[in-house]
């Protein structure tokens, strides 16, 4: 079953690197290449579980990572380092690519996010008739409280990953596989017998990676249409799905 989501929230690796330098409040110019190599490889690992489609500039950059780590665990003769001691404190770090990339691409995001910003308080300076916003006031609520990114939806998988389908028991069943949009029906249903709001592991009431995946789909898809609306109050606490009333 092939199932491709487009979000967002993916603009790329580098975007991805800053999400993972921003969570574990790392130095940008002093990154630890074997941890963020570690937990960027798990979001590749778990994207191609559910599979989405891996943009080939992912692969290319989890290759530099490992590059990258590989160079700084080479080991080095004591003879060398002695004699070639000023070339080695002129040597460029292996980071020092990589850090480059990722301070600029901050730089422009940030440029856009203030241009954006300017555009919106722009667009306030021109004067219109008053116009009836109620049919947008609901949506507009929905993203004041919303501050969930696929990133943490990708690493809350990954919990689930572990919890339901490592640890549950090798059994032969016959498989069955169940549409998105069914999943979608069921999900609702769910939300609605307890009165709209669920945690977001709850909804993986089956051991199998089948169903595993096919509900993180269907909530993806949910989202998409704004069905649901998915809440975190900190990194990495528990993520909460609320019924959007149609």
């Amino acid at each position: 079953m092939q199932y491709s989501v487009k979000l967002d929230g993916f603009e790329g690796p580098l975007d991805l690197l800053l999400h993972l330098i921003q969570t574990y409040e790392v130095d940008i110019y002093d990154i630890p290449v074997a941890i963020i190599t570690e937990q960027y490889l798990q979001y590749i690992h778990t994207m191609k579980e559910l599979k989405l489609d891996v943009a080939s500039e992912f692969l290319v950059m989890a290759a530099t990572l490992l590059a990258i780590k590989s160079k700084m665990l080479l080991p080095k003769h004591e003879e060398e380092l002695f004699e070639n001691q000023m070339e080695l404190e002129m040597e460029e770090d292996p980071r020092d690519e990589l850090v480059r990339r990722l301070v600029e691409y901050r730089k422009y995001k940030h440029a856009a996010d203030e241009l954006k910003e300017r555009e919106s308080q722009r667009s306030l300076v021109y004067t219109r008739q008053p116009l009836d916003l109620s049919q947008f006031e609901k949506e507009e609520t929905a993203k004041q409280v919303t501050n969930v990114t696929l990133y943490d939806m990708l690493q809350a998988m990954q919990k689930v990953f572990q919890e339901k389908v490592t640890r549950a028991p090798r059994t032969t069943i016959e498989r069955q596989e169940i549409p998105i949009e069914t999943r979608m029906e069921q999900i609702k249903s769910s939300l609605q017998s307890v009165g709209g709001r669920k945690k977001f592991t709850e909804l993986f009431d089956k051991n199998t990676k089948e169903h595993v995946v096919v509900t993180f789909l269907a909530i993806l898809e949910l989202m998409k249409v704004k069905s649901i609306n998915c809440e975190q109050q900190d990194h990495f606490s528990e993520i909460y799905i609320t019924m959007l009333e149609e």
